[in-house]
């Protein structure tokens, strides 16, 4: 099992996306605030070997606001971003097998996301 914690408010990738041309087509692009809000969680991340096995990958996250907020596009956020680093080798159903345990709380003063790491055949 691996267990960590980003102790930053949490982002979406969806809200404020731009949409930029690449060789006369759009491309929709993450926000400047996500990619700010990436970097910032990256001393975060935990330097360990590629996962390339099933896994429940549980994300509790803890918001600074009682705004709405869809879960799912938080789990795709950290998703994109643990492939991104190097965790995940992708975050297709073969690798990311569930997000069991997932959901989204409150905490005004310390918002975060706490992640945990589980084998699918160690559940």
């Amino acid at each position: 099992m691996i267990k960590f914690t980003i102790p930053i408010a949490p982002r979406t990738k969806k809200n404020s996306q731009r949409i930029v041309v690449v060789r006369n087509r759009p491309m929709i692009i993450p926000s400047e605030l996500y990619k700010q809000y990436e970097k910032d969680c990256k001393p975060f991340i935990p330097k360990i070997e590629t996962i390339d096995y099933p896994i429940n990958l549980k994300c509790v996250y803890y918001m600074p606001t009682k705004r709405r907020v869809d879960l799912v596009n938080l789990l795709e956020a950290t998703c994109d971003m643990l492939v991104h680093y190097g965790i995940l080798q992708d975050d297709k159903s073969d690798i990311v097998y569930s997000h069991d345990g997932s959901y989204v709380s409150y905490d005004k003063n310390n918002p975060r996301t706490e992640i945990e790491v589980v084998k699918k055949w160690d559940t």
